[in-house]
C-alpha cells in the first residue's frame, strides 16, 4: 500500500469526529447540520492536500480545520474596522462612515414597519422615490430628484433612457475609471450607446464637441475628474459653454460628478471642489453623483435635473432592478439633512468633522495615543503627515495631520521593516481590525480618522499586536 493510500485511509470518518467531545461540545450552539458541513468540508481539505503528497494531518490539526470552518460560518464576514490610514472617504473601508449618532437618527424610522412605499395623506401607495427628494431638491435647487442603487447604475440609467442605439459625445480627458475597474468606455457598451470620442488626453475644445455632432447624436456627456488629476498644458470645456452648445441643438447635457459636493462649503480643503448646485445653475440639464463620497452618507447614485428628464427615467423599466432599500434611504435623509447649514455639517457628519480638525487638535490627539502607547511600554513617536480626504475623491487634496510611528529597537533596515510588517499584519488579524499605515519600513497611525474615544481600545489592540501587557501603576 502506498503513502498516499495510508494517508487517506487514516482519516476517520465523520461519525467517529463527531462523537469526540471538541466537536460533539459544538452541536448545540451551532446546529448538527452545520457541523457536519464543517467536518465533512475539513476532511476534503485534507483529501485534496494528500492528493497534492502531503502527509495526513494530526487530530489536533483536522479538529483546529473543522473548528475554523464553524467560526467562519457562524461568525460575520463583515466587520468594523478602525481607520488608522488618515484616508477619510476610503474607498476600501466602506467609504463614508457612519457613526452611532447617525445610525441612531436613521434607524428610529427603521424599527418595525415605515411608509417606504406607502402615501399616509391619501392611505393609497406610494413611491419609494419621494422619500429625500424634497430635501435633495432643497439643497441643490433641481427641479426634480431620482435616486438609484450607486453612481454607476444612475449613469448607466440616463444613457440607455436618452441614448440607446445612438451616439454620445465624451471627451477623451474624461474617460475616467470608477472604482473596481468600472470605465466610462464600460458603462457606455452596456447602456448600448456609441461613444464618440473627441479632443485629446489633455486640452479639448468647445470646437470638437461641435464639430462631431450629427444626426444620430443624442447625448452630450461630461465627467467630474473627482478621482484624478491632469496638470500641464491643459484645457477642458466647461459645463456652462457646453450646456449652450447643447440647448442650440436640443441635446440634453449629462454631468457625471462622481464625488458629490452638494453645494458650497466654508472649507478650505473643498475650495476648488465643483458643486451639484452650481452645475445645475450652470446648465446641465442631468447631474449624477455619488452617495457615499462628499455627501457622507450610504452607497447611491443620485440623479438630479430637469422634471421632464427625471420623470422619463422614473417611467424606465430597468429603474427597478436599481432601487434602493429603506435603509439606504432612511440613511440619506440622515445625511441629507446634516447640510442644512455649516455648523450643523461640521458638528454631526463624521466626514466633515474630520475635514474641519486643526492640526492643533491633531497633535493634542496623537500625543495622547502616544501617551496611552507607552503605559504598555510601547515607545512611538508623533510625527507629521499629509493626511488624504479620499482616494477616489479629490486625489490632490491634503489635509496636514499627525501620525504616531511605533518605534522598534532594531538594528537594520532589514529587522525593522520585518517588525512593521508583522504588527501591520497583527493589527488587521484583530478581534477588531485595525488598518495602519506600512511606509518604508516604518508602520504609523494616523489620528485624523481617529476619534478621541478610540484611543484606549487602539492602544490596548497595538499592545496584544506586539506582545506587550499594560504595565502596573
Amino acid at each position: 500500500m502506498s503513502s498516499k493510500q495510508e494517508a487517506y485511509q487514516s482519516l476517520p470518518a465523520v461519525d467517529k469526529l463527531l462523537a469526540l467531545p471538541e466537536v460533539s461540545l459544538l452541536l448545540p450552539t451551532h446546529g448538527r447540520e452545520l457541523v457536519i458541513h464543517a467536518t465533512r468540508s475539513a476532511l476534503q481539505h485534507f483529501r485534496t492536500s494528500i492528493s497534492k503528497g502531503n502527509p495526513a494531518p494530526s487530530q489536533p490539526k483536522l479538529l483546529e480545520k473543522i473548528l475554523s470552518i464553524v467560526q467562519q460560518l457562524s461568525g460575520r464576514s463583515l466587520k468594523r474596522v478602525i481607520n488608522a490610514t488618515g484616508v477619510v472617504i476610503h474607498t476600501n473601508l466602506g467609504r463614508s462612515p457612519f457613526d452611532a449618532e447617525m445610525l441612531t437618527q436613521s434607524f428610529t424610522n427603521l424599527n418595525g414597519y415605515n411608509n417606504l412605499e406607502f402615501n399616509l395623506d391619501t392611505a393609497q401607495r406610494g413611491s419609494r422615490n419621494d422619500h429625500a427628494a424634497e430635501l435633495i431638491k432643497y439643497l441643490t435647487e433641481a427641479e426634480d430628484v431620482l435616486i438609484v442603487n450607486n453612481a454607476a447604475a444612475a449613469v448607466m440609467l440616463c444613457l440607455r433612457a436618452f441614448a440607446k442605439h445612438q451616439e454620445v459625445i465624451v471627451s477623451r480627458g474624461e474617460l475616467v475609471e470608477i472604482g473596481g475597474s468600472f470605465r466610462v468606455p464600460d458603462i457606455m457598451a452596456a447602456s448600448d450607446c456609441k461613444m464618440v470620442e473627441v479632443g485629446t488626453t489633455n486640452k479639448t475644445k468647445i470646437a470638437d464637441y461641435s464639430n462631431a455632432i450629427g444626426d444620430d447624436t443624442a447625448l452630450l456627456f461630461k465627467a467630474h475628474k473627482s478621482n484624478y488629476i491632469i496638470k500641464g498644458f491643459t484645457q477642458e470645456v466647461a459645463v456652462d459653454e457646453l450646456a449652450q452648445l447643447a440647448r442650440q441643438h436640443k441635446l440634453p447635457l449629462l454631468f457625471d460628478m462622481g464625488s458629490g459636493l452638494l453645494c458650497r462649503v466654508n472649507l478650505p480643503v473643498l475650495h476648488d471642489e465643483p458643486t451639484v448646485r452650481e452645475a445645475l445653475g450652470l446648465g446641465a440639464d442631468l447631474v449624477c453623483f455619488s452617495g457615499d463620497k462628499l455627501l457622507g452618507g450610504p452607497q447611491a447614485g443620485i440623479i438630479v435635473g430637469k422634471k421632464e428628464l427625471i420623470t422619463k427615467l422614473k417611467n424606465e423599466p430597468m429603474l427597478r432592478a436599481l432601487r434602493v432599500c429603506k435603509t439606504t434611504l432612511a440613511l440619506l435623509e440622515t445625511a441629507c439633512s446634516y447640510h442644512l447649514t455649516d455648523e450643523t455639517l461640521f458638528a454631526k457628519s463624521p466626514i466633515y468633522r474630520m475635514f474641519n480638525c486643526k492640526p492643533e487638535e491633531l497633535r493634542l490627539l496623537a500625543t495622547k495615543l502616544s501617551d496611552k502607547l507607552m503605559d504598555f511600554g510601547i515607545q512611538s513617536q508623533v510625527v507629521e503627515t499629509k493626511a488624504q480626504c479620499g482616494g477616489g475623491t479629490l486625489p490632490d487634496a491634503e489635509i496636514d495631520s499627525f501620525a504616531v510611528e511605533l518605534l522598534c529597537n532594531a538594528t537594520n533596515n532589514k529587522e525593522r521593516s520585518g517588525f512593521a510588517e508583522r504588527i501591520h499584519s497583527n493589527l488587521l488579524h484583530s478581534s477588531t481590525p485595525v488598518l495602519a499605515i506600512l511606509k518604508a519600513g516604518n508602520i504609523q497611525l494616523d489620528v485624523l480618522t481617529l476619534a478621541d474615544e478610540d484611543l484606549n481600545e487602539v492602544a490596548r489592540i497595538i499592545s496584544e499586536a506586539c506582545g506587550m501587557d499594560r504595565r502596573d501603576d
